[in-house]
């Protein structure tokens, strides 16, 4: 089946519209102080930020290209930083920042172990068909099943291809790793209608 192995390739050093990784980048930086206790209000902060796709300059210190999405949220984050965690937050619009070729490659590096982590899933969903053709559970609920994974993984795709805004290198291979997916969801979906065909006749 296409796409069960895949050559590794070597990883560059650590929203929703695409910014040409040539130009200049303007920049949101968040620096925010919240209370140590709970924990759960760090953590909260942590997962916000993650899901946008920023990346972390130091501690209590991120940073992600500035979109309407991306500003949208890290508005609402400061403000709830403030307001509902009686903590300290303050959001800086750059667009000159010494060394930003070191901080593009982290912000794309940050993408690319995410498309890492499609592609390893995307070898799981090879392995799991291959599993159910060797067993020969030709069903309609295997088939749905696949199809449900099939999904997710693209729609993990969509979500992390959004805060791809400065072109990371891995996309495109993960493109063709879902197509290949995809090929291989048919040839079981296939073999799935050709067990019914032959039970009935």
């Amino acid at each position: 089946m296409p796409g069960t192995e895949r050559p590794k390739t070597g990883r560059a050093p650590e929203g929703q519209e695409a910014v040409e990784p040539a130009k200049h980048v303007t920049w949101l930086m968040l620096i925010y102080r919240v209370p140590s206790e709970p924990t759960r209000l760090r953590a909260a902060v942590w997962r916000r930020l993650r899901n946008l796709g920023a990346i972390y300059l130091q501690n209590s210190a991120a940073a992600a290209p500035r979109t309407p999405h991306s500003e949208r949220m890290l508005r609402a984050l400061r403000n709830e930083i403030v307001e509902s965690m009686s903590g300290q937050a303050f959001l800086v619009s750059t667009s000159s920042v010494i060394g930003e070729t070191e901080l593009v490659a982290l912000y794309n590096a940050a993408r690319d172990d995410e498309y890492e982590e499609i592609l390893d899933k995307c070898v799981d969903f090879h392995a799991e068909v291959a599993k159910e053709v060797t067993a020969r559970h030709f069903t309609y609920s295997e088939l749905e099943e696949n199809e449900e994974d099939l999904t997710k993984l693209k729609n993990w795709y969509e979500k992390v291809k959004a805060r791809d805004v400065l072109g990371a290198a891995r996309a495109k291979e993960v493109t063709e790793a879902l197509e290949d997916c995809a090929k291989t969801l048919e040839e079981f979906a296939a073999s799935v209608y050709e067990a019914e065909d032959s039970a009935i006749f």
